[in-house]
């Protein structure tokens, strides 16, 4: 096992956000993978509101809702985080709310068979 200092980028959006027609969060990730950062997880929650939200968006079995929370999560080293969030600054129209919190990254490769 080998074991790295990094950094573990969390982007918080709503699911109804969009880039150029696009869900916001399937461009941020291709975005990631272009710029080949080590990998990317979305996350769907369940409830959740935001700084621009004045309803608390939830997900119930009677309705469908269409604006839940999205989280997309990112590790790599903080230079490379650094510099993703300044692209995606320049290329997006509104707002959104990053956390960046330093890791340790385990790199486990198993054992041949």
């Amino acid at each position: 096992m080998r074991t790295e200092d990094g950094c573990l980028l969390r982007i918080f959006a709503g699911e109804g956000d969009k880039h150029e027609g696009r869900p916001l969060y399937e461009w941020i990730v291709a975005q990631a993978q272009a710029q080949q950062l080590s990998g990317a997880t979305v996350y769907r929650g369940l409830m959740g509101f935001g700084a621009h939200t004045r309803v608390i968006h939830t997900f119930k079995i009677t309705r469908l809702a269409e604006d839940l929370p999205i989280v997309i999560e990112i590790a790599d080293s903080r230079d490379k985080l650094d510099g993703f969030l300044t692209f995606i600054e320049h290329h997006i129209s509104s707002g959104l709310v990053a956390t960046l919190q330093p890791i340790e990254i385990h790199i486990i490769q198993g054992r041949a068979k």
